[in-house]
Formats: structure tokens, C-alpha cells, sequence
């Protein structure tokens, strides 16, 4: 059974959300370097608006589906649900991929039932955020840490690609994250609330918010000879 959180589960919070966890986050931009290469992000100011874009639609739909699976809502549904959130072939199989790294993460970290099931269910990989739902819920943790750990995700990933592209200054790219916490908060809780409609409705009352330029840029990105991240 899941523990509340509390101390221990603020500490796995820390755990999960840390950069350092090995899920594989670290090889992608999530969308930043196609982002840059067409000029559209060339300082803190454009990385800032990027983020806050990114948090907005593709952030709050893949923290309500973590949310969800943190609450226990059937993670192959909710893989599905994903799925179908996913426009661009290129982000489905990096979704995927992203998944599966953080299964392996997961599973040697804090295993459980749940996750077993899924891993044997989605061999090839299951959406990252339908995995750190259930990586959430194994932990301990609540369906809205679920959604910080998303929503977190959704900008860190962009402002530390940025600091390697554009040689920004590191300080510059954590005062962009620093400004975008009212929005973190904004974006988690509607997440959350989401969870618990789904809860009660089914998956499709989930939000299918999207970045339609996010999804043509990563099918560009994926075709690109020369690329310093995967996506």
C-alpha cells in the first residue's frame, strides 16, 4: 500500500525529480535545439517564453496523465490515452523510449506490482509520462507530486539543453525555472484536478493540450544528419 507523503515522500520526490536520476532525460532538449536552430530561442528571454509555451500544452497534458496514474487509473488506458496525445511519430517513439529508460530506473529503485505489470505489458516501452505516474505511486508519492515531477520536467529539460547550445549562462537558465514557479504551481494543480475528473469520466477527460509546432519541428529534428540531443 502507498504511504502519504510526507518526510519520506518528499524525499522521494527530491529522488525522482533530481536531474541526476538515470532516466535518460539527459540526451534530450525537448524541442529546444530544433528551437534553436531555427532561431527561435537565442537567449533567457526566448528560452523563458519557450518553457512557459511548453508548460502550457504539452507539460499540463503529460502531468495530468502521470497524475492519473499516480491515482491508479489502468496504465494501459492510459498509454493509449498517450498515444493518442502524440501527434508526431518522432515524440510517440521518444516518449517511449524516454519510458522505458525510466521503467529500468524505476523498477531497480522502488520495484513494485505495478510496474512489473506494465514493463511485462509494454516490452518495447510504455509513455514516460504513464511510467512516472507509476514510478509516483510505487514510491509513495501523491497523484500532484506525480505532476510537479512532469511539470518540472517539461521546463528543466529545455533550460539545461539551452545552457549547451547557446552557452547561456547556467545562472540565466536557473533564473528562467526560478520566474516559471507560479506557473509550475498553476499547471500542477490543473493537472491534478484533471486526474481526479478521469478518475470519475475516464481517460478522456484528460486534457489533449498541444504544441502543434513542437510536433513539425521534432519530425525535422529526428531527420537532421547532425544533432548534439536525440529530441
Amino acid at each position: 500500500m502507498n504511504t502519504p507523503s510526507g518526510s519520506a515522500g518528499r524525499a522521494a520526490l527530491l529522488v525522482l525529480a533530481d536531474g541526476r536520476f538515470p532516466a535518460g532525460g539527459h540526451a534530450h532538449s525537448g524541442g529546444a535545439e530544433a528551437a534553436v536552430t531555427a532561431g527561435r530561442i537565442r537567449d533567457a528571454r526566448d528560452l523563458a517564453g519557450f518553457c512557459r509555451g511548453r508548460l502550457h500544452t504539452s507539460g499540463l497534458t503529460a502531468a495530468a496523465l502521470a497524475a492519473a496514474a499516480a491515482r491508479g487509473l489502468d496504465p494501459l488506458e492510459l498509454d493509449e490515452a498517450a498515444e493518442a496525445r502524440t501527434p508526431s511519430p518522432a515524440l510517440r517513439a521518444t516518449g517511449r523510449r524516454l519510458g522505458r529508460q525510466l521503467m529500468r530506473a524505476a523498477r531497480a529503485t522502488w520495484p513494485g506490482p505495478g510496474l512489473d505489470a506494465l514493463a511485462a505489458a509494454r516490452p518495447r516501452g510504455a509513455h514516460q509520462p504513464v511510467v512516472l505516474g507509476l514510478t509516483a505511486r510505487s514510491a509513495g508519492l501523491t497523484p500532484e507530486d506525480a505532476a510537479y515531477c512532469a511539470v518540472y520536467e517539461a521546463v528543466s529539460g529545455p533550460a539545461t539543453a539551452a545552457v549547451r547550445l547557446l552557452s547561456l549562462d547556467p545562472f540565466e537558465a536557473t533564473a528562467v525555472l526560478a520566474r516559471l514557479v507560479p506557473d509550475l504551481d498553476r499547471v500542477a494543480a490543473r493537472a491534478a484536478g484533471y486526474a481526479g475528473r478521469a478518475e470519475r469520466e475516464g481517460t478522456d477527460a484528460l486534457p489533449a493540450a498541444s504544441a502543434p509546432l513542437l510536433d513539425i519541428t521534432a519530425e525535422a529534428h529526428a531527420a537532421r544528419p547532425v544533432r548534439l540531443f536525440a529530441s
